[in-house]
C-alpha cells in the first residue's frame, strides 16, 4: 500500500511505467520508490534544460530518464543502503536490471551512477549522475566540470560559457531540494 502511494503521490511527476513496474515487481521499499521519483523529476528539468539551451548537444534523453529512474533499484536488494552508506547496490542493480530483461545499455545506469570519473562514461551517465546529486542540492565540482567539458566540446563555447549555463540549471534544481527531501522522508524505509 506504501509502495503504491510512494508511486502515484502527485508531488513529483510519475516514473517511467517500466520503472514503476520493476519496483512493483520488486515491492521495493516505498522510501525507495520516492528517492527514484524525486532523482527522475530532476532527471527531466535537467534534460528539459540541455534540450531547450543546447540543442545541438546529442543525448539519449529517455535512457537519461529511465537511468534516474532505476539508479538505485539495487537498493530493493540491499535495503540498509537507503539509510546508511554502501556500494553494493550499484553491481547488484545493473544483475537485477537485467534479469528482468532490461537491455545492458540502460541497465549500466545502476552501475554507473557512482562512477563518473571512470572510462568510457558517457553524457547521459554523468546526466544521470548529476540528477543523483543535486536532486539534494548536492554540488559535486569535478562532476559538473566533466559536464561543462561536455557541453563546451559539443557545442564549440568556452567552458566558462558552458559552466554558466549548466550552474545556473543546478542553482535552479537545488532550489527545490528541500520539497523533494521532504516527499522522500514522508516514506518510510520498511513496509509498514
Amino acid at each position: 500500500m506504501l509502495l503504491e502511494l510512494a508511486l502515484l503521490d502527485p508531488a513529483v511527476r510519475p516514473l517511467p511505467p517500466a520503472a514503476a513496474d520493476l519496483l512493483r515487481a520488486l515491492d521495493a521499499p516505498p522510501r525507495l520508490a520516492a528517492h527514484l521519483r524525486a532523482v527522475h523529476d530532476v532527471a527531466v528539468d535537467l534534460t528539459d534544460w540541455l534540450t531547450a539551451t543546447h540543442p545541438a548537444v546529442a543525448f539519449d534523453r529517455n535512457a537519461v530518464l529511465f537511468g534516474a529512474a532505476t539508479h538505485d533499484i539495487g537498493k530493493a536488494v540491499h535495503v540498509d543502503e537507503l539509510s546508511a552508506p554502501g556500494a553494493r547496490h550499484e553491481p547488484a542493480g545493473r544483475d537485477l536490471l537485467l534479469s528482468f530483461g532490461v537491455p545492458g545499455d540502460l541497465a549500466r545506469f545502476a552501475a554507473t551512477h557512482a562512477s563518473w570519473q571512470d572510462p568510457g562514461v558517457e553524457l547521459e551517465d554523468l546526466l544521470v549522475s548529476l540528477a543523483d546529486q543535486i536532486w539534494k542540492a548536492k554540488r559535486v565540482p569535478d562532476l559538473e566540470q566533466l559536464v561543462v567539458d561536455r557541453l563546451a566540446a559539443a557545442v564549440a563555447v568556452e567552458p566558462w560559457e558552458a559552466f554558466m549555463s549548466l550552474d545556473d540549471c543546478l542553482d535552479r534544481l537545488a532550489a527545490g531540494a528541500d520539497t523533494r527531501l521532504s516527499f522522500q522522508n514522508a516514506y518510510p524505509v520498511a513496509h509498514s
